[in-house]
């Protein structure tokens, strides 16, 4: 068990393959939908068309996108992680595995739970960490997405 109660850059190494926290709620609303939409081209109905998505749906409504909920896992890594270790900077290094697994409804919550699954020291101040991330839905049983993704963080 780490000794502390939240990790720091020197107690990382401590906290492989234990929870790193949760980050806060985020609705995901219309508006953030239809901005992932514009902003990629990816404009399905079953995303931004309300009436359709009412009508023809199997959830009733529109959903967000999978890859703006995985793209959510930056915020909710800056909010968990990256900003309390006080680290200067931290590069999206990539991803090993990502799974969706239930759709995320227009208007729901979301959160991230992150667990520091390997740390690997590369030197000059840097250290490439990859971490699992359970993104749930507020009182749903299934997550949206399970993945794993790596960044390489530079200490200050």
């Amino acid at each position: 068990m780490p000794t502390n109660d939240a990790p720091t850059l020197a107690t990382l190494s401590q906290w492989v393959g234990k929870e790193l926290g949760i980050s806060q709620w985020v609705t995901v609303d219309q508006a953030r939908i239809n901005a992932f939409a514009d902003c990629t081209g990816d404009r399905q109905w079953i995303h931004v068309d309300v009436e359709r998505a009412a009508k023809d749906s199997p959830f009733g409504t529109t959903i967000a996108h999978g890859y703006l909920t995985y793209s959510m896992l930056a915020q909710f890594a800056f909010d968990i992680f990256v900003s309390p270790l006080g680290v200067s900077q931290a590069l999206n290094y990539g991803g090993d595995k990502l799974r969706f697994l239930a759709p995320v409804k227009s208007g729901a919550r979301i959160r991230d739970r992150m667990t520091l699954t390997a740390l690997e020291d590369k030197g000059q101040g840097r250290l490439l960490v990859t971490t699992e991330h359970t993104v749930e839905i507020e009182n749903e049983a299934k997550p949206a997405l399970i993945a794993s993704t790596l960044a390489l963080i530079i200490a200050p």
